[in-house]
């Protein structure tokens, strides 16, 4: 009886270490949890910020193939365009700012929330998660927002390419009696000539006269993150 007697105090001292233990163990999976909780609200924002500077560099390079369009037709300079300059920001951080909220952010830090850059010609953007962490066992989490930023460059990938000959000197525009008295001629003056560039190793030719052959913007500027 008496050795049943001391087992049952072995006991009764064990029960409340164990469940200091399991309590112990709770904490911790708890804490754990809040850590996961912590850096899926982080990543959410660096998805939202990739995609926010993603936005706004894809927007200004379609920017930059509609003037090089333009340009081309016009006869203008091109070389700045080529390197991805010469135009205005237009709606490239509006368009950050969609992407971001359609993941869950919004852009924030005026007046750094969307800066475009020129050398390169990139921009950076800085976002917060709408959403907070959350509550957890871990105090002050129920009020903290993930803040992050992205930098997104557009890179050239063409280089004018100089005329293999001389340029052929313009013929003069015909008078009203050498076209019969309309008034009009050829154009010849107006027509502009070809443009050769070199596009990752390709030879590529813009000839004016037919813009809907224009090459695909993707094939003359690359936007990638900037690691």
């Amino acid at each position: 009886m008496k050795a049943r007697g001391y087992r049952n105090s072995d006991t009764g001292q064990a029960f409340p270490i164990y469940l200091t233990a399991v309590a112990a163990l709770l904490f911790l999976a708890l804490a754990f949890f809040a850590v996961g909780q912590a850096g899926a609200t982080r990543n959410g924002g660096q998805t939202a910020a990739d995609a926010a500077a993603l936005a706004a560099a894809q927007d200004y390079r379609d920017a930059l193939g509609t003037a090089l369009l333009k340009a081309v037709t016009d006869g203008s300079a091109l070389e700045d365009l080529l390197n991805g300059r010469g135009i205005g920001v237009g709606d490239a951080c509006a368009q950050a700012e969609v992407f971001a909220q359609e993941n869950g952010a919004d852009l924030t830090g005026d007046p750094d929330r969307c800066v475009p850059g020129y050398l390169p010609t990139s921009f950076s953007v800085k976002v917060r998660t709408q959403k907070p962490v959350g509550k957890t066992v871990i105090p002050g989490t129920e009020s903290k927002h993930a803040v992050a930023t992205a930098k997104a460059v557009i890179g050239p990938r063409c280089t004018l390419q100089p005329p293999d000959g001389p340029t052929a000197t313009p013929l003069p525009t015909p008078t009203g009696d050498e076209d019969g008295g309309n008034g009009g001629g050829s154009g010849g003056d107006d027509e502009k000539p070809a443009v050769d560039l070199k596009c990752d190793g390709r030879d590529v030719t813009i000839d004016p006269a037919h813009p809907e052959l224009f090459p695909d913007v993707k094939d003359l500027f690359s936007v990638h993150l900037d690691e």
